[in-house]
Parts: structure tokens; C-alpha cells; sequence
């Protein structure tokens, strides 16, 4: 027996923010991050319409990038003093995320975040508040996930959580919120986005549920994103779409070691972050190739290839195919190849942000971890220690993988 999981309401196209009016309840809290949606008016959009609906309102502002484990208390505990009956998240994945990982919380205020990061094995929620999630990038489609991915600093590990219980109940996916993402956000979502759809068609997980929406969403996103990317305001309207079409499919079909790996280097090294959308990006070449060592898994890249038409007569030519299209996305993105070339903000350098002789010594540990990442059960392929090791090799040199 299998299971597919989906909000309850899914609201989309422009203006569908305006839903919010809609709801019932006393007490709403609405978790943000740094500023975005103030600055374009739709915070305060968010908080009028809550009022309308008769809800008193608090907010919990600035919650950062990679939100940490002390950013999820510190939340909690506002929930807490507060106590909503409605939780609100809007802004990038990592708000979202945060506010999930509150939830939990807030409804288990005993609960370690050991014992949240358990896979399938939380509680059950809405014994207090429900969940609204409104995303304003293009990639994480966590609005629409049993996922969240929280930042234990003190480790060097991004941690995520995985349950049903966090899908939320209601998601609202209004592109006029991601009309303004800077062009280096719209490149790392849409390619988050794009390895969600790739690694769900190919997780031991899929399902006849979950394949239509990963095609589909691979073939929006590989003629949307650099138009998107590029400007094009309706391409960004599509990806908006195609994002949360993905995160339907890898929600319930799950993910693969692209992102067991981009968790476990994201806040590994001293010189600065490895952006998740940037860290996916790079790996998924690689993991195909290392992945199509597996016939089943093979036949369905090339399944892949075909949907989106990209030629080639053989399996193996079709799976070629298909990475030199992803490769040419990155260049098209301005996203590099490869970790030893990943600089400031994401962008290629000569000299990128994590040293060979550090990412040399932390090796070893950073596959073990990966190796016992939640994502890893439904790879294809499973890697052994040595293969982990040298298939993040290759992503930090750009190598050809041959294993």
C-alpha cells in the first residue's frame, strides 16, 4: 500500500493571496522572512485580509535563510505565549520550512527536534492550529510537501524533516508574489525545482500518481526557466506552477541523493554557504550518470528525454542527452559546474568558497552523512561509502563519473 498526500485546498493564479479572507478562526500568526514581502505590500495584504476575516493577528519576522534549529524554538515559543489557531508561512522555502518545524512544537512543546527529525514518525498535529502556505519563489514547493529542512549550525548539517503531518492544509500559490525574485533566486528555485521532478520520476517511491505531475513539470520547467529567468513575466507566472507540480510529485514519490548530498555540503564549510538550489544544480549531472548504472533507473532518464524531446537513438545517447541539456541550463543560469568553482552568492569563480584541502578533510564525514540522509532510502542506486565519496569528488572537480 501506498500513500499520496496533497493540501486540502490548493488555490493559484493571480490575486489568490485574496483567499486568506476566507478563513475562520481567532488567532492567526503569519511567519516571514527578511523583508520581501513587506517591501512589496503583501505582508500587509496578508494581514488585512486575516483582520477581515475576524482573526487577531502576530507576526514572527525575519527568519533567515536556512532557518536554524534556535530560529524553530525561539518561534515555537511565540506560538506558544500567543496560541493561533492558524498558522500563516509566506515568503521563500525557508520561512515555510521554519514555520513547519514550529508547528510541531507548538503542538508538542516536549518534542526534541531529534525526535522531529524521526522520518514518518510525528505526532498527529492540528490539535491546535492549522497551516497556510504561500510561497514567493519558484522551486522549494514546500507549500505543498511533507518536508522541511532545518539547520543544525553547531553540526554543520541541514536536517530534514519528513512526515505527512507537515503537509500543509491549505496552499496558496499566487505568482504576482514571485514577479520580483532577483534573477540569481530565479535561477537556484528553478533548478531546485527541476531536481525534485527528475529525482521523484526516478525514486524507488513513483507511483502512476506521482509520474504525470514529474513530466509534466520537467517539461514546463525546461522551456520556462531561462525565459523566467531572462524576464519573461509570463514564464515566471508557469514556473510558479511547475515548482509546485514538482513538489506534488517528490512529496509523495520522494527525493534522491542529489539532495542527500546538497544537505549534507550546504553548511559544511567555513567559507560561506553552498546554496541549496546551486548545490542540486551541480550534483544532478553527476547522479545521473552515477544513478543510470541501474537499468530501471536508466529506462526511465531516457524516458525523460524522450518526453521532452531530446533526441538520441539508444538509452545511453538519451541519457547523454539529457545531462548536456542540464549542463547548458547551468550556463544559461550562470550557476557553475562544480563546487571547486562555486564563488560568492552562487555564482562561478576561479577560486570558488570551499578550499580542496577542506573539502578533502571533511570528505569522509560528509558522505557518511549523506549516506544516512532521509533522501537516500529511495535513490535508484544505493552508494556504498567509497562510491558516496567519489561521486562528491566529481562534484567538486567536474569529472567525468565512470563507477
Amino acid at each position: 500500500m501506498a500513500r499520496f498526500t496533497l493540501p486540502r485546498d490548493l488555490y493559484h493564479g493571480k490575486g489568490s493571496l485574496e483567499v486568506l479572507k476566507t478563513l475562520t478562526g481567532k488567532k492567526a500568526i503569519i511567519c516571514v522572512g527578511g523583508g520581501s514581502m513587506k517591501r512589496g505590500g503583501f505582508l500587509q495584504k496578508a494581514e488585512d485580509y486575516l483582520r477581515e476575516a475576524g482573526m487577531e493577528v502576530k507576526l514572527i519576522e525575519g527568519i533567515e535563510s536556512d532557518p536554524s534549529v534556535e530560529t524553530v524554538m525561539k518561534g515555537a515559543a511565540i506560538m506558544q505565549e500567543f496560541g493561533p489557531d492558524w498558522i500563516v508561512a509566506m515568503g521563500g522555502g525557508s520561512p515555510i520550512d521554519a514555520a513547519k518545524a514550529m508547528w510541531i512544537k507548538y503542538e508538542y512543546p516536549d518534542i526534541t527536534f531529534e525526535d522531529m527529525c524521526k522520518v514518518f514518525g510525528l505526532p498527529k498535529l492540528r490539535t491546535k492550529a492549522h497551516f497556510c502556505a504561500i510561497p514567493s519563489t519558484s522551486g522549494t514547493a514546500t507549500e505543498v510537501t511533507a518536508f522541511s529542512i532545518i539547520t543544525d549550525y553547531a553540526k554543520g548539517i541541514k536536517y530534514p524533516i519528513a512526515d505527512f503531518e507537515i503537509t500543509p492544509d491549505v496552499a496558496i500559490v499566487d505568482p504576482e508574489l514571485a514577479e520580483t525574485m532577483p534573477k540569481k533566486l530565479v535561477a537556484h528555485t528553478g533548478m531546485d525545482a527541476m531536481t525534485h521532478a527528475i529525482e521523484a520520476y526516478v525514486s524507488t517511491a513513483n507511483c502512476d500518481y506521482t509520474d504525470p505531475l514529474a513530466l509534466h513539470a520537467i517539461k514546463m520547467i525546461d522551456a520556462d526557466l531561462v525565459k523566467s529567468y531572462n524576464g519573461d513575466a509570463d514564464a515566471r507566472a508557469s514556473m510558479h506552477n511547475a515548482q509546485c507540480l514538482a513538489g506534488m510529485a517528490f512529496s509523495n514519490a520522494l527525493l534522491g541523493i542529489v539532495h542527500s548530498m546538497a544537505h549534507k555540503t550546504g553548511a559544511a564549510f567555513s567559507g560561506g554557504h553552498i546554496i541549496h538550489g546551486a548545490a542540486n544544480a551541480m550534483y544532478l549531472p553527476k547522479v545521473i550518470k552515477f544513478n543510470a548504472k541501474d537499468p530501471v533507473a536508466a529506462a526511465r532518464y531516457a524516458d525523460i528525454a524522450d518526453f521532452i524531446h531530446l533526441g538520441g537513438s539508444t538509452t545511453e545517447e538519451k541519457i547523454d542527452n539529457l545531462i548536456a541539456m542540464l549542463r547548458k541550463k547551468n550556463d544559461d543560469l550562470n550557476i557553475p559546474h562544480c563546487i571547486k568553482h562555486y564563488g560568492e552568492g552562487g555564482l562561478p569563480a576561479e577560486t570558488g568558497i570551499v578550499p580542496e584541502d577542506e573539502f578533502l578533510a571533511k570528505l569522509h564525514d560528509i558522505a557518511a552523512n549523506a549516506i544516512l540522509d532521509a533522501c537516500t532510502g529511495s535513490n535508484p542506486r544505493q552508494p556504498s561509502q567509497e562510491e558516496m565519496e567519489k561521486l562528491l569528488k566529481c562534484c567538486y572537480y567536474d569529472t567525468e563519473v565512470d563507477f
